[in-house]
């Protein structure tokens, strides 16, 4: 048996070539996918400290990204923070959208939108109790953003009421204050409950919403006399 040539040896032990990697697809933003593991940093680093507690180097680590990939992205830690609420509060007016827009009868749909609301806060309990409890620590722009979801969330229910009475013409039409209200009553609720220490079982006042949603429905319009009579406590015809 003939010994391998020299040549044939030096390629024998030469490390294999690796392949070059993979070009990233063309409409993959490289911003956008910082932008997206910084924001589940936050949102991990909120499930173990308060708002407060947390420094830049508790997001980075778990996002696994450089303190200058940070700031190139953000300002600050609040700026991270606001972006992190802001795009989990997307993720749940979407939810609540999409179980609204369903081919289900109306009372299936309010109901199924309460549910997917109350379903999207119980996945993340620890954020859900940071972002109803700690939003005043975050500062006023904070509080800002808080309104503006708010507002959005009693939009998006106007238009899930409206579709209801096209099917329910006897349904009652909500003004933006109404709205705003019931939104307003409903987030009480789950606060309520996180502050029993049971924000893993937010569904258990999904019955309390579907019931506060009816009693605002199904009740008849109050003109602005009989308002002012019943409530001197009297009795109108």
């Amino acid at each position: 048996m003939q010994p391998p040539s020299p040549r044939r040896a030096l390629r024998r032990r030469d490390p294999p070539r690796r392949k070059p990697a993979a070009p990233a697809p063309a409409d993959v933003d490289p911003k956008a996918e910082q932008q997206a593991r910084l924001i589940e940093g936050m949102a991990t680093a909120l499930t173990e400290k308060g708002y407060a507690d947390i420094s830049v180097a508790d997001i980075v680590q778990h996002a696994r990204v450089s303190k200058r990939t940070f700031y190139e992205n953000f300002a600050d830690k609040e700026a991270c923070y606001l972006a992190t609420y802001a795009a989990l509060s997307d993720d749940v007016l979407a939810r609540i959208a999409a179980a609204g827009e369903s081919d289900r009868p109306a009372e299936e749909r309010l109901v199924a939108a309460t549910r997917a609301y109350l379903t999207a806060l119980e996945e993340r309990p620890a954020l859900t109790r940071t972002y109803l409890t700690e939003i005043q620590a975050a500062g006023p722009e904070a509080l800002k953003l808080r309104r503006s979801i708010h507002a959005r969330f009693a939009d998006l229910l106007q238009h899930l009421v409206e579709r209801s009475r096209k099917e329910r013409p006897l349904l009652r039409a909500i003004s933006p204050l109404m709205a705003a209200a019931i939104v307003g009553g409903i987030n009480e609720l789950v606060l309520l409950t996180i502050e029993e220490g049971r924000a893993q079982q937010l569904q258990e006042i999904g019955p309390t919403v579907v019931e506060l949603l009816a009693a605002v429905l199904l009740a008849p319009p109050i003109s602005g006399r009989r308002q002012v009579n019943l409530l001197r406590g009297r009795r109108t015809g």
